[in-house]
């Protein structure tokens, strides 16, 4: 591992400078260098912020250039901040035995995203789990309802605004 490797880069600039040769990162660029809004390469992870309207083309993207394996996906609620949803796709290379994370941010107005199951459809249950508890839609789901809460709940447990006794 190279020193660059070792220590953290903060932002879309230092990792572009600092991990020219990453084969994400070579493919991404090439692919539509205006899709990576940001990245940040700390403890030895790779996180690459995409623009939400480029989620699957992305997806596909990494899969071509060897990211082979979809680990799994969640959702963060940074409430009260702005944009208040946080999507992450970890994404696993057999090859390159490095896992990614592709990251999306989405605004409050309108938590919704396109569905990475025609890429991956091992992302089926976990976005509807993300659909379920934080009420972030994916477009092109092919079968997008609730997976853990009784269909006549009210609300997404897992949003911060959501109250700690549940709606009464």
């Amino acid at each position: 591992m190279t020193e660059a490797l070792k220590e953290t880069l903060a932002n879309k600039a230092a990792v572009l400078a600092g991990l020219p040769e990453h084969p994400a990162i070579k493919a991404i660029l090439a692919w539509n260098s205006s899709a990576l809004d940001d990245a940040r390469f700390d403890r030895n992870e790779l996180t690459l912020t995409i623009v939400k309207e480029q989620i699957v083309d992305a997806a596909r993207t990494v899969q071509a250039a060897g990211y082979n394996f979809f680990e799994d996906m969640t959702a963060v609620d940074w409430f009260p901040s702005s944009p208040r949803f946080q999507l992450s796709y970890h994404i696993l290379s057999h090859f390159y035995k490095e896992r990614i994370r592709l990251r999306v941010l989405l605004d409050d107005s309108d938590p919704c995203a396109d569905s990475i199951t025609p890429v991956w459809p091992g992302a089926n249950f976990y976005e509807r789990e993300v659909f379920d508890l934080f009420g972030i839609r994916f477009e092109g789901h092919p079968n997008l309802r609730r997976i853990m809460m009784p269909d006549e709940w009210q609300g997404h447990p897992l949003r911060k605004d959501y109250p700690v006794e549940g709606y009464r």
